[in-house]
């Protein structure tokens, strides 16, 4: 009997783990609330990952307003999730970073602050390029981390640790890695853009939309690469 239930268990981790990429094929797909539930049903710690990537993904780029901050947190818990199984797995911390980030967003600074987000998002991040020196997808958030701070002020990015020379080396170390990302350059010219640097936001969104298109997500993304683009002229 022993021996069967370790059969049966074996097999079923088999199956799970064959299923993970389709997870990931469906959040390209942009079938993202598939790929949320898909992945919270096989639970490994890969699928619950791609569960959270999912949850993010619809909330960011399909939900309606309303919608937004309840996805945002159901992908915070599947990205808890992926950690509590899998503790050196670096694509938890990295969601979990993601899903509060967005989530800091729309509590607003001054809840964000008091439940001490900040620094468990920079936390998250700094956990994954731990484990992961080249997840180029960190960099960048922990870039955005820092950006967003000193943007919100002295006080806040003092109080914070936030430090503005850290944003534009961690953005070129990350598009460096990963050239043909999309997402990247559209961040790194929205920060440029703020910082009045116009010309060169520009070569980005126009490099961003040079770029193909594989995922759902990289089109929205030149969808708002396109957008912004044409603010600048």
């Amino acid at each position: 009997m022993r021996k069967l239930l370790l059969l049966l268990a074996f097999g079923f981790l088999s199956l799970a783990l064959a299923q993970a990429p389709q997870v990931a094929a469906l959040v390209d797909a942009g079938r993202f609330q598939e790929a949320y539930e898909m992945g919270l049903k096989l639970g490994t710690p890969e699928a619950l990952a791609l569960a959270a990537k999912g949850a993010s993904f619809y909330a960011l780029y399909q939900a309606k307003d309303e919608e937004k901050r309840a996805w945002f947190e159901k992908a915070e818990k599947a990205a808890s999730q992926t950690i509590a199984k899998a503790p050196d797995y670096p694509e938890g911390y990295f969601e979990r970073a993601r899903a509060l980030g967005r989530l800091s967003q729309y509590k607003g600074i001054l809840e964000a602050l008091a439940e001490g987000l900040a620094p468990r998002i920079k936390g998250d991040l700094e956990r994954t390029l731990k484990l992961k020196p080249d997840h180029a997808g960190a960099m960048v958030a922990l870039a955005l981390w820092h950006f967003e701070l000193v943007q919100k002020g002295w006080l806040v990015a003092a109080t914070q640790g936030a430090d503005r020379s850290q944003v534009e080396p961690l953005m070129k170390k990350a598009i460096e890695l990963e050239p043909e990302v999309i997402i990247h350059r559209v961040e790194y010219a929205r920060v440029l853009a703020a910082w009045g640097k116009k010309e060169e936001a520009k070569k980005q969104l126009e490099v961003a939309l040079s770029l193909p298109a594989r995922t759902a997500a990289d089109r929205y993304d030149q969808e708002r690469a396109r957008k912004e683009l044409a603010q600048l002229k």
